[in-house]
């Protein structure tokens, strides 16, 4: 079974060989290949030949990554939402992998906001105005979903923060009125396009879990257990709906014990990949500052309950 066979059996909630496995965003490729991604800060001034060099070089991290760590999908992370980026990843990866595009801030989030005081004032006194913002928001994010499925795109990954770990960062109310029908409209448009729509938020998401079940998504990731989130609680209530993607502790692969990661690890995989519906990752991205070391641990108990489902 090919990485690609193993993410769509499992969206169709079936039960493939093993829970398919990929990170949104891995970023130790210099402590993992003594490779790096070319510089962020340089992207937007490149002409076509240094760009072209660049998506290159891009490449070879990305194959490392999927050869060592065993990926069954690539979100193309950098170069962020350019089509450029899921064409150059498709032409190297073929059909092995699914190969997915980023599209972020396409609706009103904590990461899209600077002005907290301002927002909340809007938000109390003239609505109508994160209406419209909201409206440009969207609009914008289907153009962007459009170039990626254009490219070649098998999914979508549309990264939004929205709860914090306390809850929502707006009401329930005020959600589905200025974030469920915007990010709906994305996630349909995905649809249309005949791709997979992967949506993403950190956070305490109980009190709108019914709202992201409605917008309609194949694939739900990060279910932050920092923020009390249970897999087992959520798969319960999504199973055949919406399929799962993460729960694994960040914040003890950055400090440990490996216990406590092997605890994390298999809790996930013991109550989210029965009966398909389960992508293994992190509840985040494999980030800067992360020992290596632990994401390495935690694939290596991946692999042991693979081992034992045989």
């Amino acid at each position: 079974m090919t990485g690609k066979q193993r993410f769509l059996k499992t969206l169709r909630f079936e039960q493939p060989d093993r829970p398919p496995h990929f990170e949104s965003m891995f970023e130790l490729e210099h402590e993992a290949f003594g490779l790096r991604f070319p510089p962020r800060d340089q992207w937007a001034g490149m002409g076509a030949a240094e760009k072209g060099r660049a998506i290159a070089q891009c490449m070879a991290v990305y194959e490392r990554i999927v050869e060592r760590y065993q990926w069954d999908a690539l979100a193309v992370y950098w170069p962020w939402g350019d089509p450029a980026g899921v064409r150059a990843a498709k032409a190297t990866f073929g059909a092995d992998i699914a190969i997915g595009g980023m599209v972020g801030g396409g609706v009103l989030s904590i990461d899209g906001t600077t002005d907290w005081m301002e927002f909340a004032v809007t938000l109390a006194e003239a609505p109508e105005r994160l209406q419209v913002l909201a409206e440009e928001k969207c609009r914008a994010a289907i153009r962007q979903v459009e170039a990626m499925v254009e490219a070649g795109a098998d999914f979508v990954f549309m990264p939004n923060d929205v709860a914090f770990n306390a809850g929502p960062f707006i009401s329930p109310a005020d959600f589905a009125a200025l974030v469920t029908p915007y990010w709906e409209r994305q996630v349909r448009r995905v649809r249309e396009l005949g791709a997979i729509a992967i949506i993403h938020t950190d956070g305490q998401i109980m009190p709108i879990l019914d709202q992201l079940l409605a917008i309609g998504a194949h694939a739900l990731m990060s279910l932050d257990p920092m923020a009390g989130v249970d897999i087992r609680e959520v798969k319960r209530l999504t199973y055949g709906r919406l399929a799962l993607m993460g729960n694994v502790q960040c914040s003890l692969l950055q400090d440990g014990p490996a216990a406590a990661i092997r605890e994390s690890a298999r809790y996930c995989l013991e109550h989210g990949s029965p009966g398909g519906g389960y992508i293994f990752s992190t509840s985040n991205t494999i980030f800067p500052g992360m020992p290596l070391e632990n994401y390495e641990y935690m694939l290596s108990v991946f692999r042991e309950f693979c081992a034992g489902r045989g």
